[in-house]
């Protein structure tokens, strides 16, 4: 017998409890770690929803400024003055509407000319406007767009436009219309209030430009948003993290519907969440002091139980030798408990003996069985004229079923399963299948042996079901029904279990039979004393066992395992 001095050093009992404290402790400690790393994963889980949804917020709202200019565009180009060619009468109107908005209209030619800017008066000498690019895109298009921020030589500032292509019955008065805004006049859409201190909110166009933005790290009107940040945006919202120099930041980002820009919340992971970094040094410091103190007393009660235990080791010990042994008394309630109990031990140590040599043999018993079993099988199996492999997977395949029924036993300790739970394990095999296999009849809990045998019967049943019956197309079902019929004389009770097919591929009866066939006929009867009939019948297989209900149900006074280990 090893002795624990081999592998650990021999100490005082208040050494090995403060090994224990610190053993209890530590994985405390370790558990309360995991728990507020899962209570900081799903602090950033929730940030990045938040970041998320506060981009979409700012999404909406440019999309709502967007759209108003769109559909301003829309009534300016139905204008009466438009249509009759008075270009001074509609840049005056139009100019004096939208003044209080910071809106200005211009219309321009094809080749980018302008024909009148509502920043400057009427006559003023315009040039070509200063993003050309947007213009062929909405005439090639056809439809309103929303342009790059770029920087206007009228304003002198850095704008964008929304521009449509202008119908044909006003082409005369030129070939697009397009609305103008300043870029910075976007700040009063956006706000990072509510927002982690230190964080930044951007509008960013197609082309990865900065459009507009505040926070802390605004930046200007035309700059470049990060490209490596803004690839890995994709998606119609979302967020990533990045690391920007020391710090690692959060991104949240909303396409800004219909439109090729981007609203982005952004900002430091760590400003973010500053509660849970003082709680995690809280809770190293409030740790440190509760292992501490755990091992002091641990060291202390080490102390009173030195002699006790070492009274319970000595009456451990002669139980070991085989002893009678009386308890002895201590100064704790606890050690008198325990030496008691070993007294009761000493006694009870035969009788336990005799127990374990009575679940053994009955073990064997069982064992001897299966084997039975798996044996006769194996010979029906091998008095077919089949190959190895074919063999091999016809074992293979009772096995697994066989095996399936040996776990449902054992789960029950040996003591029977219900008829419902057979048929479904069983069928669960079958599973893309299990739910057109309809059951019909009163539960009832069968012996081991019928569990066996029945399990090997439905699985042969279900396997041909699978390969060439009902269940081999999708319309096909099976009703398994089992009902208590009065036998002629007036004798015993049976029962009869029919397994029966319909809707599925036309029968014809076989001209050979298999090991299939013994199994659901010869093996059926004979396992469960009864007659078989198997009726091939064109609508569908029908199978019939009837046998006494006393070769499937587990009386009232059949004993499990755990019946015998009591």
């Amino acid at each position: 017998m090893l002795r624990v001095s081999r592998f650990f050093p021999t100490a005082p009992i208040g050494a090995y409890l403060v090994a224990l404290a610190a053993g209890v402790a530590l994985p405390l400690l370790i558990f309360v770690a995991y728990l507020m790393l899962e209570l900081e994963a799903n602090e950033r889980e929730i940030l990045a929803n938040e970041t998320a949804e506060d981009a979409q917020l700012i999404a909406r709202s440019v999309d709502r400024e967007l759209q108003d200019m769109s559909t301003t565009l829309r009534l300016l180009v139905t204008s009466r003055e438009l249509e009759n060619g008075d270009l001074r009468a509609f840049h005056n109107r139009t100019q004096n509407s939208l003044r209080s908005n910071s809106l200005y209209v211009l219309v321009v030619d094809a080749d980018g000319q302008q024909r009148l800017n509502t920043r400057v008066p009427f006559g003023t000498s315009l040039g070509k406007i200063s993003n050309p690019a947007a213009l062929e895109s909405i005439l090639r298009s056809g439809v309103t767009e929303v342009s790059n921020v770029f920087f206007g030589t009228t304003s002198g500032k850095h704008v964008f436009n929304v521009s449509m292509p202008l119908p044909k019955e006003v082409s005369h008065s030129g070939a697009a219309m397009i609305i103008t805004q300043n870029a910075e006049d976007l700040q009063k859409l956006i706000s990072t209030e509510g927002l982690p201190t230190g964080w930044t909110v951007a509008v960013v166009d197609g082309s990865g430009h900065v459009v507009t933005s505040i926070g802390a790290n605004a930046l200007a009107s035309g700059s470049a948003f990060p490209a490596g940040t803004l690839k890995l945006m994709t998606g119609f919202k979302g967020t990533i993290e990045d690391v920007d120099g020391d710090l690692k930041q959060m991104y949240g980002y909303a396409q800004i519907t219909g439109w090729t820009w981007k609203a982005v919340v952004w900002g430091p992971i760590d400003a973010a969440q500053a509660s849970i970094l003082t709680t995690w040094r809280q809770l190293i410091a409030g740790g440190a002091i509760f292992l501490a103190v755990g091992m002091l007393i641990a060291w202390l009660v080490g102390r009173q139980l030195r002699i006790p235990i070492r009274q319970i080791a000595e009456m451990a010990e002669r139980i070991g030798r085989g002893e009678i042994v009386s308890p002895v008394e201590t100064k704790i309630r606890e050690a008198n408990q325990v030496a008691i109990a070993l007294s009761n031990a000493s006694f009870d140590r035969s009788q336990a003996e005799d127990r374990i040599h009575l679940i053994l043999h009955e073990l064997v018993h069982r064992t001897k069985n299966i084997l039975t079993l798996v044996q006769a099988m194996m010979r029906q199996l091998a008095r077919q004229d089949t190959t190895m492999e074919e063999f091999q997977n016809a074992i293979s395949n009772r096995l697994q079923g066989l095996g399936k029924s040996i776990e449902a036993l054992a789960k029950e300790q040996w003591g029977g399963v219900s008829i419902r739970r057979v048929i479904e394990i069983h069928m669960s095999t079958f599973a893309e299948v299990a739910d057109r296999v309809e059951l019909r009849g009163a539960d009832f809990t069968l012996k081991a042996e019928a569990v066996q045998n029945l399990g090997l019967i439905l699985h042969e049943l279900a396997t041909n079901s699978v390969k060439y019956g009902a269940l081999s197309v999708p319309q096909g079902k099976v009703r398994i029904a089992w009902r208590d019929v009065a036998d002629e004389d007036g004798g015993e009770v049976k029962l009869r279990l029919v397994w029966e097919e319909r809707d599925g591929p036309r029968v014809r009866e076989p001209s050979r039979t298999g090991f299939g066939t013994t199994i659901i006929k010869r093996h059926a009867a004979a396992a469960f004393g009864g007659q078989v009939e198997v009726d091939f019948r064109p609508e569908g297989l029908c199978w019939t066992l009837v046998a006494p209900r006393a070769a499937f149900e587990r009386g009232e006074g059949a004993e499990s395992l755990k019946d015998i280990a009591i």
